[in-house]
C-alpha cells in the first residue's frame, strides 16, 4: 500500500519520515500496537516504501500463528536475505548464527551469543546502507526469535539500524518491551472514515453509508469490508451487529466470501494458512504440476490474497482471513492440509515434524521419532525450551509407555538445565541424577536405537523414567519450576509433569514423597493454567492415589481450585489442619496449609507460622518458602485493613523475586501492590501494575494471573465512579450470573460486579449474580463471604427482610475485621437508603464507613462518603457556611462530583440519575455559585 492510499494518517506519515531520519542518524526502534484492521500492516508497508526511497535496505518478517513452535523461524525469515553478509562477522558470531538459523552445523550456541550475532549482522549490513528491520504480527513470533528481536531493539542506538514491530492490542508476546517506545494506532476520525468510504464506494446509498460509519468505528478494514454486508441487509443494517464484536463481524464477512470460493481454492488457502510463511514453491508442490497456482485466481479476484513476486510469497490481505479459513474448515480438511504441507517439507525436518504432529489423530510412534529428532536439532541450535516443547509433544504421541517416559524424562533434564537458578529444584535435580546414574549402571547400556551422542545426553533421563520413578519425578518437578523461571510456558510445564506422573512406576502410592511433591506442583500448574483439561489431569491422578491422598493435598484440592463447589464441605478438615500448625512444622507444609486457607478466609490462623517463615527467610532460609509466606501475609493484610504492612511486604517479595531466581512469582506481588494502589486512589499505578501482569502472563499461558489483573482494574474504576468499567472488569473474571468453575478469585469481585451492574442499569445481571451467589452457598464459606453476599443482595433487591439481614450482619462486631469490605458495603447501602428518603439511617452507616476509609487512606471511597454525608445534611462540627449553602443536598453532591472531574454520565451512574438531569442540576448550580463553567466549581466550593 502506498501513502496516497491512506486516509486520515497525515500525522502517522510525518512520524514515519521523522523516524526514518532518526534511524539514519542514530538508530531507533518502535513497537506499533492497534486493533485488528486498524492499519498496522499498511503503515509498515508505507514505512518500507519510504525507507527504500531514501536509500535504506529493508529486511522484513511476519509472525505466523501456526509456526510459533518452530524455533528461530521468524529470525530466519528476517535475516535470510542478508545471509551473504555473514562472512563479515567474527568467526564465533558467524558460526553461532549459522547454527541457530539452520544455515550450518556446529556446537549449540548460547542464546546470548545468538542475540549478539544477530545484532552484529544488522550492524554489518548497516555499514553499507542504513537498514530497517520490520516484523509484523509479533504476537505470533516464536520465543527464541522474540528474545533476539528485543535484544536488538534495545541496542540499535548509535548505528543506522531501525526496528519496527507491530502487535495487536489485547495480545502479548515474548518480545521484551522494556525500553521499546510504543505507538498506538488509533481508528480513523469520522471525516477520514467518510472520505475512505466515499472514495471506495461513491454510489453507496446514504442510509448504508451512515450505517457503515457507525458500525466500523473508524476501523479501515471494516470501512472497506462492511458496505457489501450492510447493503444486503436493508435500512435496518446487519441483524445484531451492534452486539457482535467488530473482529467477529469482520471474520464473518470474510467467511461468507470464502464460502463462495471453489473447493479447490479453499483447500489451497487452508494450506497457505497452516503453512504460515506463504511459500509459493511449497504451494505449487501441494497443488501439483497440473494445476499450479491457478486455483488461487478466484481468491485473488475476491481480493482475499495477493502474490508478492519479489519475495515469492502469498500474502493474506488481513490475518482475520486466515482465521476465517481455519474456522470454516473441518478437522479432516485441516489434517489433510498438514499432511500435504509435511510432504512438501522434506528438506525441513523440524517443520515437517510439527505438521505431522498436528495431523496425528492419536499415538503415532513414527511421528514421535521425528519430533524426537527435531528436538535434537533444536537443542543443537541452542533453544533448549524449544527442544522441551518438541519432546513433550513427542511423548504424547509415543507408542509405548516406556518411550513416553524416556522422552518426558529427557525433557525434564533439558528443561531443568534451561531454567533459572532455584536452589531447591537444583538439589532435587542433582539427587535425581545421582540415583538415575546408579540405575543406568545397573541396567546396562542404553537403548540400541539411540545414537552415541544422544545416549550421552539422554541416558540419565531414559533410565530415570523406567528404573527410577522417584528420580524421574524429582527431575520433572524441578524442570517444571525451572522452565517457568526461564521463558517456558505453563502448558508445557504441566504436560511435562502430568506425563511424568502418568508414566511413572510409582503405583500411585500415596506414601511416595516424590509423587506427592509432584502432585502439589501439578495443583499449582493446573491453577495457573486454569483450563478444564489441565484440572482433569490433576484430578485423574488424585483419584488414583492409594490408599488415599495425604491430608494437606486432600484439603487443598477441595478448598483452593474450586471453592464455590467443594470448599464448604472441607471446612472441618481444614480446621484440623490449622490446629496442627506448630513451630516445628515443615515450611512447605505451612505454606500449603496457608494455600488451602485462602478462599475460606482463614489465613489469620496461619499468620504466626507465616511470620516465622518470613523471619527465617530474612536470615538466609529458603527463599521459596519465604515468598510463599509473604504471599499469604499480603493477602490477609489486604483483607483486614493492614494496608501499609501489605504494601511493604509486597515490595519485599517483589525484591526477593528479582534477586533470588524466582521471577515467576513476581506477579503475585505486583497484584498485591496493585490492589492497594487502587484502593488508595493511585489509579495510574494500579493500571500500570495490572498491565505489567497481563503483558507477562499472556504469552506464558498463566491464565490465573491474567484474571487476577482484572481485580485492581475493577477496584480502581469503582473508586473513580466508572461503574461501567468496574462491571466489565469484574465480569471478565466471571460473567454475570455465573461463579465460574475453577476461577476461585471471582469471589473477590462479586460485590464489584453487582454494584457495577446496579449502577449501570443492568438489573437483570445484578439479580442473576446474587442468585448465583446464593445457589453456590457463598455465605457458607466465611463470615466475609456472608457479608458480601448480603451486601450484594441488599443492593440488587428492594426487600425489607434482605435489608434487615444486612443490618444484622453489619451490627456484629466481628464484621469490622474486614474493614475495606464492610466500609464499601456500608457506603453502597447508605447511598440506597438516602435515595429511599432515609437520611438518618444512611448517616450512621456513612459515619462508620468514613472512619474505615480514613483508617485505610482509601481516598476515593472517603471522598464518596464525604459527599454522601453532605447530601444527608450532615455538617462537620465547626464547618462554616458559605456560598454552597444555597445549594440543595443533591445539587451540592453533583457540584462536588463535577469538580472532581467526573462527566455527567459518570455522575448519573453514581447517583442513579439520567445525564440530562445531572446537566439540569449543574445549569442551576453555576449561577448559585457565581461560576460560568465546571472549571470554576472547585474554587467556588472551597471558598469559606
Amino acid at each position: 500500500m502506498t501513502a496516497t492510499e491512506l486516509f486520515g494518517r497525515d500525522v502517522e506519515l510525518e512520524r514515519i519520515d521523522r523516524f526514518l531520519d532518526l534511524v539514519r542518524l542514530r538508530g531507533e526502534s518502535r513497537l506499533i500496537r492497534g486493533e485488528p484492521g486498524v492499519g498496522k500492516s499498511a503503515l509498515l508497508d508505507v514505512t518500507a516504501e519510504h525507507a527504500v526511497a531514501v536509500g535504506m535496505r529493508v529486511l522484513r518478517a511476519w509472525g505466523s500463528e501456526f509456526e510459533a513452535d518452530v524455533s528461530y523461524s521468524c529470525l530466519n525469515q528476517l535475516l535470510l536475505p542478508a545471509q551473504d553478509d555473514l562472512e563479515r562477522l567474527p568467526l564465533s558470531q558467524r558460526e553461532a548464527l549459522q547454527v541457530a538459523l539452520g544455515f550450518g552445523t556446529g556446537p549449540p550456541p548460547e542464546p546470548l551469543l545468538v542475540c549478539n550475532a544477530a545484532l552484529a549482522l544488522a550492524m554489518a549490513v548497516a555499514e553499507r546502507e542504513p537498514v530497517l528491520l520490520l516484523v509484523d504480527d509479533v504476537q505470533w513470533v516464536d520465543r527464541a526469535s522474540a528474545v533476539a528481536l528485543g535484544f536488538i531493539a534495545r541496542r540499535v542506538a548509535g548505528r543506522p539500524v531501525g526496528l519496527v514491530a507491530s502487535s495487536r492490542t489485547g495480545t502479548e508476546s515474548f518480545l521484551d518491551r522494556r525500553g521499546l517506545a510504543e505507538v498506538v494506532i488509533q481508528p480513523l476520525g469520522r471525516e477520514a472514515s467518510a472520505r475512505l468510504v466515499d472514495t471506495r464506494f461513491p454510489e453507496l446509498p446514504g442510509y448504508v453509508r451512515r450505517r457503515v460509519l457507525d458500525l466500523a468505528r473508524g476501523n479501515p478494514l471494516a470501512l472497506i469490508e462492511l458496505p457489501a454486508c450492510v447493503t444486503g441487509a436493508g435500512p435496518g443494517g446487519m441483524d445484531g451487529s451492534d452486539v457482535v464484536p467488530l473482529n467477529e463481524r469482520l471474520q464473518a464477512v470474510f467467511a461468507a466470501r470464502i464460502a463462495d470460493l471453489p473447493e479447490a481454492t479453499q483447500r489451497l488457502l487452508l494450506v497457505a494458512t497452516l503453512e504460515g510463511a506463504g511459500d509459493l514453491r511449497l504451494l505449487r508442490e501441494v497443488a501439483g504440476e497440473q494445476h499450479g497456482l491457478t486455483d488461487l485466481a478466484p481468491a485473488e479476484r475476491a481480493q482475499l490474497v495477493r502474490v508478492e513476486d519479489a519475495s515469492a510469497r502469498l500474502v493474506f490481505r488481513h490475518p482475520l482471513i486466515g482465521s476465517a479459513i481455519v474456522d470454516l474448515s473441518t478437522h479432516e480438511a485441516r489434517r489433510g492440509a498438514h499432511l500435504s504441507i509435511a510432504a512438501a517439507l522434506r528438506g525441513d525436518p523440524e517443520r515437517q515434524a510439527w505438521h505431522l504432529a498436528a495431523a496425528a489423530a492419536g499415538p503415532d510412534e513414527s511421528v514421535a521419532v521425528l519430533l524426537d529428532e527435531a528436538a535434537r536439532h533444536v537443542m543443537l541450535r541452542g533453544d533448549a525450551l524449544g527442544a522441551v516443547a518438541a519432546l513433550v509433544r513427542a511423548a504424547e504421541l509415543s507408542g509405548t509407555t516406556q518411550a513416553r517416559a524416556r522422552r518426558l524424562a529427557e525433557a525434564a533434564y533439558i528443561g531443568a538445565e534451561a531454567g533459572g537458578v532455584i536452589d531447591d529444584a537444583k538439589t532435587l535435580l542433582a539427587h535425581a541424577r545421582r540415583v538415575s546414574s546408579d540405575a543406568t549402571r545397573r541396567a546396562g547400556p542404553p537403548d540400541a536405537d539411540l545414537s552415541t551422542e544422544r545416549s550421552r545426553s539422554a541416558a540419565p533421563g531414559a533410565r530415570a523414567g523406567t528404573s527410577d520413578p522417584s528420580g524421574s519425578l524429582h527431575a520433572a518437578n524441578a524442570a517444571a519450576f525451572l522452565m517457568l523461571e526461564g521463558d517456558g510456558d505453563v502448558h508445557t510445564a504441566h504436560r511435562l509433569l502430568s506425563g511424568a506422573i502418568e508414566t511413572g512406576a510409582h503405583g500411585y502410592q500415596a506414601d511416595d514423597p516424590a509423587l506427592i511433591e509432584a502432585m502439589h506442583t501439578l495443583l499449582l500448574l493446573s491453577w495457573w493454567a486454569g483450563t478444564p483439561s489441565h484440572w482433569a489431569a490433576f484430578y485423574r491422578a488424585l483419584e488414583r492415589l492409594t490408599p488415599s491422598p495425604p491430608d494437606v493435598l486432600t484439603v487443598a484440592s477441595r478448598t483452593f481450585p474450586d471453592p464455590v463447589r467443594t470448599a464448604a464441605a472441607a471446612t472441618p478438615e481444614l480446621d484440623k489442619l490449622l490446629a496442627t500448625l506448630s513451630e516445628y512444622d515443615n515450611p512447605a507444609r505451612v505454606v500449603r496449609i496457608g494455600t488451602a486457607s485462602v478462599y475460606l478466609d482463614r489465613l489469620s490462623d496461619s499468620r504466626e507460622a507465616s511470620w516465622r517463615l518470613v523471619r527465617q527467610g530474612r536470615q538466609g532460609g529458603s527463599p521459596r518458602r519465604h515468598l510463599g509466606a509473604l504471599m499469604h501475609l499480603c493477602l490477609e493484610d489486604y483483607l483486614v485493613g493492614r494496608w501499609d504492612e501489605a504494601d511493604e511486604l509486597a515490595r519485599e517479595g517483589h525484591h526477593i523475586c528479582g534477586t533470588s531466581g524466582f521471577a515467576f512469582f513476581t506477579w503475585y506481588f505486583l497484584y498485591n501492590r496493585a490492589i492497594i494502589a487502587a484502593g488508595r486512589g493511585r489509579t495510574g499505578e494500579a493500571h500500570e501494575l495490572a498491565d505489567e501482569i497481563t503483558r507477562w502472563a499472556l504469552p506464558r499461558g498463566v491464565t490465573s494471573a491474567v484474571l487476577f489483573a482484572h481485580h485492581p482494574r475493577a477496584l480502581a474504576a469503582s473508586g473513580q465512579g466508572d461503574f461501567e468499567a468496574a462491571y466489565l472488569h469484574a465480569a471478565a473474571m466471571s460473567p454475570a450470573g455465573t461463579l465460574a468453575s475453577h476461577v476461585p478469585h471471582c469471589t473477590w469481585v462479586m460485590f464489584d460486579l453487582v454494584e457495577g451492574a446496579v449502577r449501570t442499569g443492568r438489573t437483570k445481571e445484578a439479580l442473576a449474580h446474587v442468585a448465583a451467589m446464593k445457589a453456590g452457598g457463598i455465605a457458607g464459606l466465611s463470615p466475609r463471604m456472608a457479608l458480601i453476599q448480603a451486601g450484594a443482595e441488599a443492593l440488587a433487591v428492594d426487600d425489607e427482610p434482605v435489608a434487615h439481614r444486612l443490618e444484622a450482619l453489619l451490627a456484629v462486631p466481628a464484621a469490622e475485621r474486614w474493614l475495606f469490605e464492610v466500609s464499601r458495603i456500608r457506603l453502597a447501602f447508605a447511598e440506597k437508603l438516602r435515595r429511599k428518603r432515609a437520611p438518618s439511617e444512611a448517616r450512621g452507616h456513612l459515619l462508620a464507613a468514613r472512619d474505615g476509609f480514613a483508617a485505610l487512606a482509601a481516598t476515593p471511597w472517603l471522598a464518596r462518603t464525604e459527599h454522601e454525608l453532605r447530601a444527608t445534611g450532615h455538617q462537620r462540627p465547626g464547618e462554616a457556611p458559605g456560598g454552597r449553602d444555597t445549594l440543595t443536598p443533591q445539587e451540592l453532591e453533583i457540584a462536588h462530583l463535577a469538580a472532581s472531574g467526573l462527566s455527567n454520565k459518570q455522575i448519573a451512574e453514581r447517583l442513579y440519575l439520567s445525564p440530562r438531569t445531572v446537566g439540569a442540576h449543574l445549569y442551576r448550580v453555576f449561577p448559585k455559585l457565581g461560576v460560568a463553567s465546571r472549571a470554576g466549581l472547585r474554587d467556588a466550593l472551597s471558598r469559606p
